[in-house]
């Protein structure tokens, strides 16, 4: 049954053209919060329509003036049309939504699902740009949330829509899952000798930023934007040494061979011919194993190799102090799905 939570705007604030109202999808997701926090600060109006109300620790941030919330079944195009703006609103949508997951029926149902039951609404209507969070993990899809990312790829430069697609790199959350390891004495673990893959990766912060201000950059209008944070680029060995230093803690390392991942993968394959359980699980084992080895860089079409050249830097957050934030508790991350450890 469909909810409908409605904080109001008051219109008669709203006058600036150059800040157009936004429509926000992945709201309560760490870079839909910051992207959030974003707009807000450069004085957007915001609805954001969510799958679920937000948690109690994030509810204030849906509590401004200037924020309207609401809560429904973001894949029905007919509730979704009856709560957009009014059809003399110019306005654009900037959605950073994506599955929890990844497994096959969750990234069809949202990856591809809610993005393309939001295109379809806003036909023959005010609404006219569609900025995009995507992945740069999509240059190489073989997984189902890669698949259903680059299908909406394809409908969305199909469209009308004045339209970006952004591919970040690796988030600062994604490379903190050892954090609690290296706390409690634990070696951390790193694939192959740890230099298998490497990444420029973005803080959440600088890319809320890159993603807000491709609403007034009409020269990344029908372009698709891999960008990272600032580099060089990191390999896991580099992350882990960087994550010792900020915890003051001496270097402790365990090398994980991938072929222990190709065995549970392949244990997991048979178990599918009898489980759905084992199926997702098995999804979720491929992810794991598509992240140890391929890099978060752009890939040269020339070599089929991974470039940091090519990578696009955005940004003055760096891993390095995000780490030094975490060990003296500047800063904390609700890991998630991210804690893979």
């Amino acid at each position: 049954m469909t909810q409908t939570k409605r904080n109001k705007f008051d219109w008669s604030e709203y006058s600036d053209q150059y800040t157009p109202p936004v429509i926000l999808l992945g709201a309560t997701g760490t870079i839909g919060q910051a992207t959030l926090k974003c707009l807000i600060s450069r004085g957007y109006f915001v609805k954001c329509f969510l799958r679920r109300r937000p948690c109690e620790s994030t509810a204030h941030l849906y509590d401004h003036p200037k924020v309207e919330v609401c809560i429904g079944d973001l894949s029905d195009p007919d509730w979704l049309s009856q709560h957009l703006f009014p059809d003399d609103t110019k306005s654009a949508i900037i959605s950073c939504i994506a599955s929890r997951t990844g497994t096959k029926k969750d990234a069809w149902a949202v990856d591809y699902g809610v993005n393309k039951s939001f295109l379809d609404a806003t036909r023959n209507t005010s609404i006219k740009q569609f900025v995009l969070l995507s992945a740069i993990c999509v240059q190489k899809p073989v997984l189902e949330f890669q698949k259903a990312k680059l299908a909406f790829e394809a409908d969305l430069r199909q469209s009308d829509m004045a339209w970006t697609i952004v591919r970040p790199t690796a988030f600062f959350k994604s490379l903190s899952g050892q954090v609690d390891r290296l706390k409690k004495g634990k070696p951390f673990l790193v694939f192959g000798t740890g230099q298998l893959t490497s990444c420029k990766p973005i803080s959440d912060g600088d890319l809320a930023r890159f993603i807000v201000d491709s609403l007034n950059h009409p020269d990344r209008q029908g372009a698709i934007l891999p960008i990272g944070g600032p580099g060089p680029a990191l390999t896991p060995l580099e992350q882990g040494r960087a994550l010792f230093a900020a915890l003051e803690k001496p270097q402790r390392f365990r090398q994980v061979p991938v072929a222990v991942l190709d065995l549970i993968i392949g244990g997991l394959r048979f178990a599918g011919l009898f489980s759905a359980k084992a199926r997702n699980t098995l999804e979720l084992a491929c992810i794991g194993r598509y992240y140890a080895t391929e890099s978060m860089l752009v890939m040269d079409p020339k070599t089929g190799r991974y470039c940091s050249d090519m990578t696009n830097e955005f940004g003055t957050e760096t891993l390095i102090e995000f780490y030094r934030d975490l060990a003296t508790e500047q800063t904390t991350v609700d890991l998630g799905e991210h804690s893979v450890f």
